[in-house]
């Protein structure tokens, strides 16, 4: 019998559990570790994205493919050769290229491979050639030789040496600077002259470092308080054009009516009058300290045309006091720009043509002197005394001049004391000479002798003009009457003397396009068109009271303007009508010739001008159609037709034709 097996059972062994990771909360993921490996620590990134749900994966998102090429440019500027400038490309290619190679494969039926089969063909008909020809010469032929045809990978090595650039010396010449020669001369007034000037600078400095140092003691005394720094600020320059340019403003939204009216002003109720015109009065300039003063001179100013300036002063010999200059801007009228004030009334001034802040005056009392509108001072730059040669009698007009040969601001003035002075602007005084001494043109009667010839005094000069064309070339009128036509270059006689008038001339004005025409106004109550070649007169105008003023317009030959002492402004167009005026209107009441100069220049100038509206005049049509002459040209013909046509009919005299008409 077999002995039995004993069985012998294992232990069972407990399965150890694993452990699930656990998540910490700051994000970060522990891995427990096993039997054999160790518990992993797994870091979150602070930047990771979260684990999206299954419903977030799921979401279809619609995403748009465009056949645009990202990095073509967006706006494509080329150079035209042909229009000389840049021009917009709107074509832009949008093909990308990613990879480009360079094919190696021909087509059976391309030109291309027909090229390269006959390039070979040719080629191998060569190297056999060759070949034929080493072999009657009994050369042995090489393996390549043999050959027909190369094999394009069989090369050899071959070593070059590369060549060095030589080295080039290479030099250029500048130009010498420029070289000026200087010469001076030191005299003894010219030493005066230095020492004096600065003795002034010295002065200045002085003055300059005295009100600063108050400025700084006044500054030390205001820390506690602060009332004088806001002082300063408030009348510092900067607040002071701030404040300029809003008074500007405010003036142009008050007065925006005048101002359209004074740019595109056309009057409807031309359409119903029959050669007949108005004035329309636009703005108003007035000032408190031109009180009780009477306008006796406006000038506009060359470069600025919306600026003017205004003389004051008092033609009544009891009633004379101090003048007053003010300067007037239309973006401004409710206050002047800048004021002088002088020792007497101001009687005349002008602008300089080409220095446009330069402004000579004459005065009551004989005196001219010359004022800078950029300084601040109440003081003129230059002014004429006793020793320099001023005048003895108020001064009636001044008018600058082109510069002389040593390029030095020169100036003339005609005055009641019968000399016509020529004013030149020195270093530090006005330097004078007598151009012409007016004397009087005595008749055969008055003067039998020379000894009672050289008995009659000078004539008093009222007023003068200057040829625009010919510059040595000006004519004056005289207290008497007369007009005398002069020149530069002869100081001692008259070129001709007009005898028209019977009382004193008060404006003489050449025209400003015919070289031969000038008019004239005198207290006669006349105006008179002349030909500086004919004795007499070729037009008249009597406007029944004395005519104070009279001017030419700048943009037509035939129109002027005159203004009488009842405060009345005549214009005239001769090519219109010879014998009326186009307008006669009351813009002041009579009150003497200072209102006849008020009326005639405020109202005047801006009315003829040139200045009543930024239209500029119509122009007719030329009646020959295909002239090609300049307007001036035309203008002088225009004029030349009027005065032919009164040379024939003798005197054309507007008074004696009115007469007849109104009979």
């Amino acid at each position: 019998m077999a002995p039995k097996k004993r069985v012998v059972k294992r232990p069972e062994v407990a399965e150890e559990p694993v452990e699930e990771p656990v998540e910490q909360p700051e994000g970060n993921l522990i891995v427990p570790g096993s039997e054999w490996e160790p518990a992993k620590l797994i870091i979150k990134p602070p930047d990771q994205v979260q684990r999206l749900s299954d419903k977030d994966l799921a979401e279809e998102h619609t995403r748009v493919l465009k056949a645009d090429n990202p990095q073509a440019p967006n706006n494509l500027a080329r150079f035209s050769h042909k229009e000389k400038t840049y021009k917009f490309d709107p074509t832009v290619d949008q093909t990308a290229i990613a990879l480009s190679l360079e094919g190696l494969l021909l087509h059976v039926e391309s030109d291309d491979l027909k090229r390269q089969k006959l390039a070979e063909e040719m080629e191998r008909e060569a190297l056999l050639k060759e070949a034929e020809r080493k072999k009657a010469e009994g050369i042995e032929l090489d393996a390549d030789d043999a050959r027909g045809l190369r094999n394009q990978f069989n090369f050899s090595e071959r070593a070059s040496q590369t060549l060095n650039s030589g080295v080039r010396e290479r030099g250029t010449i500048t130009e010498p600077p420029a070289s000026v020669e200087y010469a001076a001369l030191a005299t003894q007034w010219e030493i005066y002259d230095s020492y004096m000037d600065d003795q002034e600078r010295q002065r200045q400095a002085k003055e300059k470092g005295k009100a600063k140092k108050g400025a700084e003691d006044k500054a030390d005394g205001s820390q506690h308080g602060g009332a004088s720094v806001v002082d300063d600020i408030v009348h510092s320059e900067g607040v002071g054009h701030a404040a300029k340019i809003l008074e500007r403003m405010a003036n142009q939204n008050a007065f925006d009516d005048i101002t359209q009216d004074y740019k595109y002003w056309e009057d409807a109720s031309d359409a119903y009058r029959d050669g007949e015109g108005t004035l329309l009065p636009l703005w108003k300039f007035q000032s408190d300290k031109s009180k009780r003063k009477h306008v006796t001179s406006i000038k506009w100013n060359p470069s600025y045309d919306d600026m003017f300036a205004v003389g004051y002063g008092s033609y009544d010999f009891m009633k004379q006091g101090s003048g007053l200059i003010c300067g007037f801007s239309l973006k401004n009228p409710s206050y002047p720009e800048f004021t002088f004030t002088t020792e007497t009334g101001v009687m005349c001034l002008d602008w300089h043509p080409t220095h446009n802040a330069l402004l000579c005056v004459g005065l009551y009392d004989g005196t001219v002197c010359v004022f800078d509108v950029h300084q601040a001072r109440n003081l003129p730059i230059f002014t004429s005394t006793v020793k320099s040669g001023k005048h003895t009698d108020p001064v009636w007009e001044v008018s600058w001049q082109e510069e002389d040969l040593a390029k030095n601001l020169n100036f003339f003035s005609i005055s009641s004391d019968g000399r016509v002075t020529l004013w030149t602007l020195g270093k530090s005084n006005l330097e004078f000479s007598d151009v012409m001494q007016l004397k009087l043109a005595s008749t055969g009667v008055e003067a039998q002798s020379e000894d009672e010839a050289s008995l009659c005094g000078l004539a008093g000069g009222c007023c003068f003009d200057f040829n625009k064309q010919s510059e040595h070339l000006f004519v004056v009128g005289t207290e008497e009457g007369k007009i005398h036509k002069c020149s530069k270059a002869y100081n001692s006689q008259y070129l001709e003397t007009y005898d028209s008038h019977q009382m004193a001339v008060y404006t003489l004005r050449w025209n400003a396009f015919h070289p031969h025409v000038f008019i004239s106004c005198s207290a006669d109550w006349t105006v008179k068109v002349w030909d500086h070649r004919a004795k007499h007169p070729r037009m008249s105008y009597d406007l029944n009271n004395q005519v104070g003023d009279v001017a030419w317009t700048p943009w037509s030959s035939t129109t002027f303007a005159a203004c009488t002492a009842d405060g009345k402004v005549h214009v005239f167009d001769l090519h219109e009508n010879k014998n009326e005026a186009m307008c006669e209107q009351k813009v002041a009441r009579a009150l003497g010739r200072e209102i006849e100069r008020k009326a005639k220049e405020a109202e005047e100038a801006a009315a003829t001008g040139g200045r009543p509206s930024h239209r500029a005049p119509a122009k007719k049509a030329d009646a020959e159609g295909g002239s090609k002459k300049s307007p001036a040209e035309l203008e002088v013909e225009k004029l030349d037709k009027i005065l032919e046509v009164a040379a024939k009919t003798g005197e054309f005299n507007y008074a004696a034709d009115a007469a007849k008409a109104d009979e």
